[in-house]
C-alpha cells in the first residue's frame, strides 16, 4: 500500500469514529501527517509505511508540538524490517506508540483495544499491579509461590506488583492461577507525560530573528521546531498560535493552509509572521503579520486582537 493510501486509511477510520480530521498534511520536511480531535483527546500522527523511517529527531518535534497543544504524538505504520506490523500489538520508538491501521480500526470501531504491546526481549502485556498485589495478599498467597506459578523469580512478582510489564506466558498462568482478569488492554493514545520528563531532551537552538526576539519580550513562550511547517510554536496563558517566521513568499500560502488546518482543528487562531508585508492580511482563516506590524506591538494582547480580527476560526 502506498503512503498516500496509508494515510487517506487512518483519516477514514478517525472520521469514522467522529474524530475532526485535518486534510492529508504531508508535505516534505514536516514532522505529521494528519491532526484529529474528538472531545478532549488530540492526535498529532505521522503515517509510515516503514516505521524504521521514523527518526529521534521526527519524534522530538512531535513530542514539542503535542506539548504545546496539550496533544497525543502517534504513529501509524505498515511494516518494519522484522516484518508486517501485527493486529492487536502496540509497538514504540522513543516514547511514542506505533500502530498499524487495523489496530487503529479496531481500538476505535470495534472497541477492541490492544493488550500487548512490543519492548526490547520481546511481547508483554500490562497488568493490573494493583489488583494483583491486593489478591496475593488477601488470599496469603507468597511471592514465592506465585513465582513458581508464573515460572519467574520472586524480584519479578515484586516487579510486576510495581507495574512492571509482564511476558505472556507468565501473565496468562498467573491469571490461571488467580482466577481473575488482571492484564489490561493498552491505550495507545496516552502520551506518557512522566517518562517524557525524565527524558535527555533535544534542545533545538533558538531562532535568531527579530519576530522571535519581540514575541519573546511580549510574554509569550516560544518553542523552537525544524520539522514542520513553522519556526515555533508561540503561545501564552491565554492563546496559543501557530507561528511561520518567514521570509519566502511562495511558502507562505502553503504553511497558511497548514496553519488553517491545525487552527480549525484545535478551535485556535494562526498566525504566520513574515519578514515583509504581504498583499493579503489573511490566507484560509490564517492572519499573516509583518515584521513592522509586530515591531509597533507593546502588549501582548494587542497581538492576539490583531490576530482574531484578521483570522478566523474555522
Amino acid at each position: 500500500m502506498g503512503r498516500n493510501e496509508l494515510i487517506n486509511t487512518t483519516r477514514a477510520i478517525l472520521a469514522k469514529a467522529g474524530f475532526d480530521v485535518s486534510s492529508a498534511l504531508s508535505i516534505r520536511g514536516i514532522c505529521f501527517d494528519v491532526v484529529a480531535r474528538m472531545d478532549d483527546t488530540v492526535l498529532i500522527i505521522k503515517v509510515l509505511s516503514n516505521i524504521d523511517a521514523f527518526s529521534k529527531e521526527n519524534a522530538e518535534e512531535m513530542k514539542t508540538l503535542a506539548e504545546a497543544l496539550d496533544a497525543t504524538p502517534l504513529v501509524t505504520g505498515e511494516r518494519s524490517s522484522s516484518g508486517a506490523l501485527e493486529a492487536g500489538i502496540v509497538y514504540s520508538r522513543f516514547n511514542i506508540s506505533i500502530v498499524s491501521n487495523e489496530t487503529l480500526a479496531d481500538l476505535l470501531l470495534e472497541d477492541a483495544p490492544p493488550f500487548i504491546f512490543a519492548a526490547p526481549g520481546g511481547l508483554y502485556v500490562k497488568l493490573d499491579s494493583e489488583l494483583l498485589k491486593s489478591v496475593r495478599e488477601d488470599r496469603s498467597i507468597s511471592l514465592g509461590t506465585l513465582a513458581e506459578t508464573a515460572g519467574v523469580s520472586r524480584r519479578t512478582i515484586q516487579m510486576y506488583e510495581s507495574g512492571m510489564g509482564a511476558m505472556i506466558d507468565a501473565a496468562l498462568r498467573i491469571e490461571e492461577y488467580l482466577g481473575l482478569p488482571i492484564i489490561e488492554p493498552i491505550d495507545p493514545f496516552t502520551f506518557k507525560r512522566e517518562e517524557r520528563s525524565k527524558e535527555e531532551r533535544v534542545h533545538n537552538d533558538p531562532v535568531d530573528s527579530f519576530a522571535y526576539n519581540q514575541l519573546v519580550n511580549l510574554g509569550f513562550s516560544v518553542r523552537p521546531v525544524v520539522k514542520s511547517p513553522f519556526e515555533a510554536v508561540t503561545h501564552n496563558s491565554n492563546t496559543l498560535m501557530l507561528t511561520s517566521l518567514g521570509s519566502d513568499d511562495e511558502k507562505v500560502v502553503q504553511r497558511a493552509i497548514v496553519a488553517s488546518e491545525l487552527s480549525r482543528i484545535m478551535d485556535r487562531f494562526s498566525v504566520l509572521i513574515v519578514e515583509r508585508k504581504h498583499d493579503r492580511d489573511s490566507i484560509n482563516s490564517t492572519a499573516v503579520v509583518s515584521n513592522d506590524e509586530l515591531k509597533k506591538i507593546d502588549e501582548p494582547h494587542e497581538l492576539t486582537e490583531l490576530v482574531a480580527s484578521r483570522g478566523t476560526k474555522r
